[in-house]
Parts: structure tokens; C-alpha cells; sequence
């Protein structure tokens, strides 16, 4: 927390942190039912000039802003969760760093590297905490995962693949005409969450070479695409993207991480070691039992491991960081550097060029 949001709360005698959502849409909406649930917090605003907006501030008896700027001219939040378009998250990250606010900026934390630096670098010379909302790393899953390959069980990662793989209707498209665009595909709308969880678990990316084929829909966006990756360790990785594919294998699918999203038994990421492999999200550890050698038999072992809601738990988190008792878990230079390969996959995929990152930057 940085010393101005500790003296106002001091100051007042809260402990009730007060929080405001900016943008209430889908994930707008699930955020603010995490924290009407949430012991310690309390909705205090909105911050979206559309009708939806008015009638759910109406309905909860909270105060509705259309603007930023506006809401902080106005009253003092302990936290901020932007959840509004992409476009609008550095301006308003912006503003609320600039208030001295902590924030919560939903992924991707911005459309470009290049306007999202001098976000992450203000916050940090502020001292207020930016926060990126991969809440896919809250997921006991991919904690006990990180566990798993932190403490050896599969020896030194040499290779991973990523499947993302899933239908989208037409309907999703018809809803908003942006989703057609150049840049709205699912390397940019997707891949981020799946890139954020492989530098996660297995290192950083210093090379990318891509491929990405045209919507066969006729969009102006690519409806599949690929990537091989280099990481700063050595290991090689393999991402492929699509939302025009009948398939099972993806997080959506595979994690039962969201209800509305049908589960299949399978697993979307594979990770392979000098010991042992491991697959992801079903926990599976494989090894030889004697020795390393594909004439030996080799088992896997199902690692248990409980659930819980990885929107619930990142709420928490925030409040945790804005109380100064603990580190963001993906802060804005973690954001930043996923956004870097995100980015350097799609440049790779338009120019036919290997792309090469700095993985101190």
C-alpha cells in the first residue's frame, strides 16, 4: 500500500476496504459479485455512463460515475479494478496512479508495450500497485503445477505445448462488430491468458516465430494461429490458437474453472522434463520408476489438489496488496512482459521474421 492510501484509511478508522469498478460488463459484473460477497470490502462505485450501469448502481444503492477522473474528484477508494475496454486501461491506470490509488487492471494490461511502459515505470516510482488480472494464476491448479516444477519433480523443462483450442458461435461475433477486426482475433483476445501461465511455469521467452492463417469467416482478424518459443533456460515451447476449432483441449474446457463452459477430462498444456512430464490442468506426473529409458515402463501419478475460484481468490490478493501485506502475484512488469510476447507473436506472425526479447526487460 502506498502512504497516502495507509494515512487516508488510518486517518478515517476503516477497516472496511472501499472499492470501485470501472467498466460493468461481463467480468465488470463478476468482480462486483465477488466483492458484494467479500468479508473486509465494500462496492462503493461504479464507473460506466451506460444504462446497464445506472440501473445496477440504482439497484445496490451505490454511487455511478461516467468517468475516472470524475469518481476520484469525488471520493477516496482504497482500490480501483479497471474492467473497461483495453484501449482505455493505460489513461485510466494513469489516473488512478497519479491519485495514489492501488489498481487492478484487467489483461491485457494494455493494446501495446509501447504505451504500457510508462504506466508500469510511473507506478513503480509511485509506489502504488499495479496489478494485472491473469487470474489464472490464482488457481490452485497452477499453484500446485509452479509447486510441482519448482521442486523438481520433473527435472530441468525442455519442452512445452499449449492447445488452445475451442468453437466460438457466430452469434459472439454478431453481439460486437470490434470482435471482426484486425486485432481482435484470439491471439490478442486468447493467447494472453495461456502465454501469462507458460512464462508462469516455465520461464521467459527470449525468441518467437509465428504463423497465423485468415478468418475463414471473412473477418479481418486470423481465426488460428502458432508460435514456437525460445526460453531464457533453454527449453523450446509450441502454442497453437483457435476459435474456429472443434476441440476439447483448452483452459476453458479442461480447468472447470468457470461453470458455464462445459468440462471434458482432458488436459491442455503438456510439459515435458529431463526426469519426468508433467499435464496440465490434471495434474498428472509421469516417470520411469528405474530408469530413464523409453524401454522402461513409465507411470503417471494424479496429484490431488482442492479448488477454489481464482476470481475470488485475486479479489483477495488485491486487498492483501493494498493492506501492504503482501506483493502483487502478477504486477504491472509481469503484465508488461506477457504483453511483450503476445506482441512479438503477432509481429512474427505479419512479417514471416523471428522477433527476440530482452528477458530483463
Amino acid at each position: 500500500m502506498n502512504l497516502s492510501t495507509m494515512g487516508q484509511q488510518a486517518a478515517s478508522g476503516r477497516t472496511t476496504l472501499r472499492l470501485v469498478i470501472a467498466g460493468l460488463g461481463l467480468v465488470g459484473r463478476r468482480h462486483a459479485k465477488v466483492i458484494n460477497a467479500m468479508a473486509g470490502a465494500e462496492l462503493v462505485a461504479i464507473v460506466d455512463p451506460s444504462a446497464d450501469a445506472k440501473d445496477y448502481a440504482a439497484q445496490h444503492g451505490i454511487a455511478l460515475f461516467d468517468n475516472v477522473p470524475d469518481m476520484l474528484a469525488q471520493i477516496t477508494p482504497d482500490g480501483v479494478v479497471l474492467a473497461t475496454p483495453t484501449l482505455l486501461h493505460v489513461q485510466q491506470g494513469f489516473d488512478c496512479v497519479n491519485a495514489g490509488v492501488p489498481v487492478l487492471i484487467e489483461k491485457p494490461l494494455a493494446d501495446s508495450v509501447e504505451k504500457a511502459g510508462p504506466l508500469v515505470a510511473a507506478a513503480e516510482a509511485a509506489g502504488v500497485p499495479i496489478l494485472v488480472g491473469h487470474h489464472r494464476r490464482h488457481n490452485p491448479l497452477i499453484r500446485k503445477a509452479h509447486d510441482l516444477i519448482s521442486q523438481g519433480h520433473i527435472g530441468d523443462v525442455r519442452a512445452v505445448h499449449s492447445t488452445c483450442w475451442f468453437y466460438k458461435p457466430d452469434s459472439y461475433f454478431e453481439e460486437a462488430e470490434w470482435r471482426k477486426q484486425k486485432g481482435a482475433g484470439p491471439i490478442s483476445v486468447n493467447l494472453v491468458h495461456d502465454v501469462d501461465l507458460i512464462r508462469h511455469l516455465c520461464g521467459e521467452v527470449i525468441s518467437v516465430q509465428a504463423q497465423a492463417a485468415p478468418s475463414v469467416r471473412g473477418f479481418d482478424n486470423e481465426d488460428v494461429g502458432a508460435a514456437v518459443m525460445k526460453f531464457a533456460n533453454g527449453a523450446i515451447g509450441t502454442i497453437t490458437v483457435s476459435d474456429s476449432i472443434v476441440s476439447p483441449w483448452s483452459w476453458e474446457l479442461t480447468s472447470r474453472e468457470y461453470p458455464i463452459y462445459p468440462a471434458t477430462p482432458e488436459s491442455c498444456y503438456k510439459i515435458g522434463g529431463s526426469e519426468g512430464a508433467l499435464s496440465v490442468p490434471d495434474l498428472t506426473v509421469w516417470n520411469h520408476k528405474d530408469q530413464r529409458n523409453w524401454w522402461t515402463p513409465i507411470s503417471g501419478t494424479s496429484v490431488p489438489c482442492e479448488g477454489s475460484d481464482p476470481l475470488i481468490n485475486q479479489m483477495e490478493h488485491f486487498a492483501a496488496v493494498i493492506q501492504g501485506l503482501e506483493q502483487p502475484l502478477v504486477s504491472g512488469a509481469e503484465g508488461l512482459k506477457t504483453l511483450a510476447v503476445v506482441e512479438a507473436i503477432q509481429t512474427a506472425a505479419s512479417t514471416g521474421e523471428t522477433v527476440r526479447l530482452d528477458p530483463k526487460a
